[in-house]
């Protein structure tokens, strides 16, 4: 088929071609690509639209012939950019699912659009100052009271914090989004609207971004409007809005990254230039809010939040929230922060409110709605479910709220005994339920293989607040097509077109008539003096996932090494040997308490060991008792994986691609050879095949040592995170050191080795003491040698003057909290090396005690300090 669009010059123009493969849409749709009704004589022959025509006559054969080029360029892109979408139901997240061809919106359908969507988002304003306010749309029963106020999301709390005027011309709502759908006669019809923390800005950017590129000359030749005006509209408005004007703060607040459409809130912090936080990084004193940083609080004027309602304040919402921030709502009410958008707006969502928006328009705006919705019936009013119950199978039966355990239905695909049983249920509750008449959105041409197939198509358009009581609609959308599996008809499987159901985006292109818009989000061109004082804010959140990413960097690589080391050393070592390894290893949490001892029972030792490898197991001493962010420090090697790729997982943007890859590879190739090699020995795996597994581990972590040491930039993010390593190397090696001078390891010469292993300087130690078995120069290298990164006195240092560097505008603090940090260089080695009267290494054994306590201790002083921001008075560095 493709090939016949590549034949002699004398053929017909591209598009005229193009039309012999394009599928026509369902009838009773309207055909995009046709511009009319399917089926209709204006759809006869199948001609494409002037647009299409333009689109594919400067295309070109040439361009035709290389689509499906430029659609893996298009996926090579989404996976690049690592543009994800997470779904709930399977647990895991997909790539952002993007077609090729653009939907194409021409200017007059456009302005009709516009003025519909603008005056939406009017209503939508003067309604919630109204509830929240007067009432008077309750009073007088152009609302019904018994819908909104058994909304779970009209939140009494929000009373004060929404700005009265009849106008509705306040700073409540900032964000409007309308879901809608072309009808058969051509014109566009609202669907839904979404006012809580609509979603979609991110990805319609993501589009974009793609999809243009690919077609630079019909982008620029259709004069398709650009949207950095309106996004530089949003942020100027929100700045109006706030206290601080010109000087606001503002920050994009996230649940986080299972959230599922966690990378589009990244990408549009990135894009507006502001930075993402979670509930955790902020902070309300005095009714102000505040962003914890690494260097103090600093104020925060502006919230524009993607969490919802219910989470945003556990004093005044839901009390077990850990999303949102104690005493955001108060801080909102004394006017110190503007919320984009404020608490509350959710009510506004239900599907039963639709046909009560004409009376409303009339009675606030004075005006006739010029975007008409689809024909929705709520069932709560008795007369209304009387008079549609027998008409039940011409309806999508909707929840009038959110969270009702049950979700939109095709009626008419039910079976006679279901739609009866649905009946049943309306009967019983009639106000959780809402008729909505059948979606027949129009069908957009989709690529696929050198064809082009119809699809189902949805769009999201967005209205933005000016800040002056003006709105402006952003010229383009986020639109949802069906997925492959129901390219036809795809309306009666999801009548949304949800993506948690498998709907595909395309870009969204509005011509105009006029001059395009040529603003730029770009920021202006930086001085020398600014460069000087440049730096990176880090919000205490990432610092202490990054500090952590240290932590179990160092603590995977000391598992891995202990393991190694115990499954070598078994069935040959010395008495005082097989002692130190039991120790460790209960000690580290690396076997089960129930386990015998290693000297008593070396084979039963060795199985638990084998098999503890991928078990979480509630850790022993060994766990550093600090601030973290994982409390219940189960201690195996899998674990300590596991809870690296989830540190990491929250600092995909300070991460190369391939330090990302590094550690998820770690993770995985771990848990698939260790399951191999396991259900091969049946369970327990000969020691030389886990010892395989074992070295591609330690091969991986030295990589991602390598990532971490050359290729993150050394600002005080990566300073932390190279403390939390020496914090875990400090504590590790010193308790091992202690524990083998104490059962007097060194004396064997097996010991000796070992001790020289778990420091990982065997080699440095024969190249320059040859074969001695000598305390001296043991100590000397790996505790006072501050050549070797492995010695005591060399993390000691390093961390010291990485804390004081990083805490410099703290330097008091900084001062006093590593003035207890341990001096290994200056320790008197030779009398340490020379054992007292009882033969044993007493002042040797206290002082590494004290350096693991150290680290201990410097541990929780971070975590006090830098990350909760709660030992010391309030440190405003900027406001």
């Amino acid at each position: 088929m493709q090939s016949s669009l590549l034949a002699d010059d004398d053929l017909p123009d591209t598009a005229s071609l193009v039309s012999t493969v394009a599928r026509r849409a369902t009838p009773g749709h309207f055909d995009e690509w046709s511009a009319a009704a399917a089926g209709t004589a204006a759809a006869a022959g199948h001609p494409p639209a002037p647009h299409w025509q333009a689109f594919f006559n400067t295309l070109g054969t040439a361009g035709w012939a290389d689509l499906g080029a430029r659609a893996l360029r298009v996926q090579h892109r989404v996976r690049e950019d690592g543009a994800t979408y997470n779904v709930y139901a399977e647990h895991s997240s997909r790539p952002w699912p993007l077609e090729l061809l653009p939907f194409i919106v021409q200017p007059q359908e456009w302005a009709a659009i516009e003025a519909g969507v603008l005056q939406r988002a009017r209503l939508m304003a003067a309604t919630l100052a109204d509830i929240y306010g007067a009432q008077t749309l309750l009073r007088d029963a152009l609302l019904p009271a018994s819908l909104i106020f058994a909304h779970p999301q009209y939140l009494r709390p929000a009373h004060g914090v929404w700005p009265a005027g009849a106008s509705g011309q306040g700073q409540g709502l900032h964000i409007a989004a309308f879901d809608l759908a072309r009808s058969p006669d051509g014109s566009f019809r609202l669907l839904a609207q979404r006012l809580q923390a609509p979603s979609g800005l991110g990805y319609l950017l993501e589009n974009r971004l793609i999809i243009a590129p690919q077609f630079h000359d019909q982008f620029a030749g259709l004069h398709v409007q650009r949207l950095a005006a309106t996004f530089r509209t949003l942020l100027d408005g929100l700045m109006r809005a706030s206290p601080a004007g010109e000087r606001s703060r503002i920050v994009l607040m996230t649940p986080g990254p299972l959230n599922e459409t966690y990378f589009e809130q990244v990408f549009l912090a990135r894009y507006l230039g502001i930075t993402l936080v979670e509930g955790s990084d902020l902070t309300v004193r005095g009714n102000k809010l505040f962003l914890k940083t690494l260097h103090g609080l600093e104020q925060v004027h502006v919230l524009l939040r993607r969490v919802d309602d219910e989470f945003l304040d556990p004093l005044e919402l839901r009390p077990d929230s850990q999303l949102g921030v104690p005493g955001l709502l108060q801080a909102m009410r004394a006017g110190e922060v503007v919320m984009a958008n404020a608490p509350g707006a959710g009510v506004l969502e239900s599907p039963g409110l639709a046909a009560f928006w004409p009376g409303v328009a009339e009675r606030l705006l004075d005006e006739d709605l010029l975007l008409p919705a689809s024909t929705s019936w709520w069932c709560g009013e008795a007369a209304v479910w009387r008079a549609q119950r027998s008409r039940l199978a011409e309806f999508v039966a909707a929840p009038t709220f959110p969270d009702s355990g049950f979700g939109p239905r095709v009626v008419a695909q039910l079976s006679d005994a279901e739609q009866e049983s649905l009946a049943e249920r309306i009967d019983e509750q009639p106000a959780a339920y809402t008729l909505q008449a059948r979606v027949r959105p129009s069908e957009t041409p989709v690529w696929v293989g050198g064809q082009l197939h119809p699809r189902a198509a949805v769009l999201r358009v967005f209205a933005l607040a000016d800040g002056a009581g003006g709105w402006r609609v952003l010229p383009g959308a986020l639109t949802r097509v069906a997925g492959r599996d129901h390219e036809q008809g795809a309306g009666q499987h999801d009548p949304w077109l949800s993506m948690q159901h498998g709907s595909s985006s395309v870009d969204t292109w509005v011509i105009t008539r006029g001059v395009v818009d040529q603003t730029s989000l770009l920021p202006m061109p930086l001085t020398a003096d600014e460069l000087a004082g440049w730096h990176r804010t880090v919000t205490s959140r990432a610092a202490e996932n990054l500090f952590w990413l240290g932590r179990y960097t160092e603590r995977a690589e000391n598992s891995v090494r202990l393991v190694r080391v115990m499954l070598e050393s078994l069935h040959d070592a010395s008495e005082p040997v097989l002692r130190l390894l039991d120790r460790l290893a209960r000690f580290h949490g690396l076997i089960g308490p129930g386990v015998p001892a290693l000297q008593k029972a070396p084979r039963v030792f060795e199985r638990a060991l084998l098999n503890g490898l991928a078990v979480d197991r509630p850790g022993a001493g060994g766990a550093v008792a600090a601030s973290s962010p994982h409390p219940s420090r189960t201690t195996s090697v899998a674990h300590n994986l596991r809870s690296l790729r989830q540190c990491a997982q929250t600092l995909r943007e300070r991460l190369s691609p391939e330090h990302w890859k590094l550690i998820q590879e770690v993770d995985d190739h771990f848990e698939q050879h260790l399951s191999v090699v396991l259900a091969l020995g049946e369970g327990t795996a000969p020691a030389p095949d886990v010892l395989g597994v074992l070295g591609r581990a330690a091969t991986h972590l030295a990589a991602i040592t390598g990532a971490q040491t050359d290729r993150m930039t050394r600002d005080d993010g990566w300073r932390l995170l190279s403390v939390g390593r020496q914090i875990e190397r400090l504590h590790m090696l010193s308790h091992a050191l202690a524990l083998g001078f104490e059962l007097k390891v060194h004396e064997a010469d097996d010991g000796f080795d070992l001790l020289l292993g778990l420091f990982d300087s065997v080699i440095t130690y024969r190249a320059q003491f040859q074969g001695r078995r000598e305390v001296l120069p043991l100590l000397h290298l790996v505790v006072a040698d501050t050549d070797n990164p492995r010695s005591l006195a060399w993390v000691a240092r390093t961390m010291r003057d990485r804390l004081r560097k990083l805490a410099r505008q703290d330097a008091d603090w900084a001062q006093a909290v590593t003035a207890g940090l341990p001096e290994p260089q200056h320790w008197p080695l030779a009398a340490l090396a020379r054992p007292d009267a009882e033969g044993c290494h007493a002042e040797l054994i206290g002082r590494l005690r004290d350096c693991s306590a150290a680290a201990r201790n410097l541990s929780d002083e971070v975590g006090r300090h830098l990350f909760a921001h709660v030992a010391s008075p309030d440190r405003t560095v900027w406001q």
